[in-house]
């Protein structure tokens, strides 16, 4: 048994509205959190119409505001996008309306297009080279305060917010280790370099003020529902997406299909199964033999569950069927 956490994007779904989906994502992580489920984190994008958690910690905070116990954050804030500062002050703020309950995951790639990228960052070069340096000023600006420090983070000092690392290539995994930082592995959609970062992860750690040996999270995509057949059609709005992405084609989060065959080419389908092959879909049964044999591969101290799923009562019914099987601990 393992904490399950919850990835969120809070997903635009054809035919909705961005309203609708911050409601949705409230009422996901209310049922987290009536469910045991340890972390409800939101994801940073940009300039995408199926994802609506562009100003991630406004997201955060609105969902912080509809629960009381579980754990909030990011999963993650793209640190190149922002300045430290400007991060230092925003996760500041969270942690002193949810006090306790504040999780800053951080990644350096841009969660968008190039273009976009440009637009959000103007220097692309100088924010992907000053990753680790602005890693360590966030440290900084959320410890206590020195009289020789010129630059203060207001809310921010004295918070020490935690950090978290995300990655999806082995990078992630020698710096996470070097910093002495809890490491989230994007292997829900960017399966490779999976093992072989962990393996590095663990084996690399350098204990640190914060964290005194490796705590690993695995992501993964998951849908559940009464039968196979139903979780496999609710999943193929996510198939849909990753089709679409490669396709560069932008929409809303398309609605599940009872045929994928007719949409996407055989070149795609294996592109996309290979993917998102450690995707957990299928009745409570049929996600208690996948989930439990990636735990056990994986040896995660935590999982992290995106369930992109079009109807919104169908993911509340898959948030409450992953909280059913034997793999789940409930948080404390």
């Amino acid at each position: 048994m393992v904490p399950f956490s919850i990835l969120d994007l809070s997903p635009v779904a054809e035919g909705s509205t961005v309203s609708q989906s911050f409601a949705g994502s409230k009422r996901m992580a209310q049922k987290a959190e009536e469910l045991g489920y340890n972390r409800f984190w939101l994801a940073e994008h940009h300039g995408m119409p199926g994802v609506a958690s562009a100003a991630t910690s406004v997201v955060i905070g609105h969902v912080g505001a509809a629960t009381s116990r579980i754990r909030i954050g990011s999963g993650g804030v793209m640190l190149p996008n922002h300045s430290p500062l400007v991060i230092a002050e925003q996760f500041g703020t969270l942690e002193a309306l949810f006090p306790g309950r504040v999780d800053l995951g951080l990644g350096r790639a841009p969660g968008t297009d190039m273009r976009t990228a440009q637009a959000l960052r103007r220097n692309l070069d100088a924010g992907a080279q000053s990753f680790p340096n602005d890693i360590v000023e966030l440290q900084r600006l959320f410890g206590p305060a020195n009289e020789s420090q010129s630059i203060l983070a207001v809310p921010g000092n004295g918070t020490n917010v935690p950090i978290w690392l995300l990655g999806s290539s082995l990078y992630s995994a020698h710096l996470a280790a070097a910093l002495g930082l809890p490491y989230a592995f994007a292997s829900h959609f960017a399966p490779e370099a999976l093992l072989d970062a962990i393996a590095i992860y663990r084996d690399r750690f350098t204990p640190s003020a914060t964290l005194e040996k490796p705590y690993v999270m695995v992501g993964v995509m998951g849908s559940a529902a009464s039968t196979d057949e139903e979780a496999e059609y609710h999943f193929t709005s996510a198939q849909q997406q990753f089709v679409n992405l490669r396709r560069n084609v932008r929409g809303p989060f398309p609605r599940p299909r009872s045929d994928m065959d007719d949409f996407w080419t055989p070149m795609e389908k294996l592109t996309v199964e290979h993917t998102l092959r450690y995707a957990v879909v299928g009745a409570p049964e049929t996600a208690e033999a996948k989930l439990s044999r990636f735990i056990k591969d994986t040896e995660a101290d935590e999982v992290i569950i995106s369930m992109p799923i079009h109807d919104i009562e169908a993911r509340l019914r898959s948030v409450e069927l992953f909280a059913t099987l034997p793999s789940f601990k409930p948080a404390a």
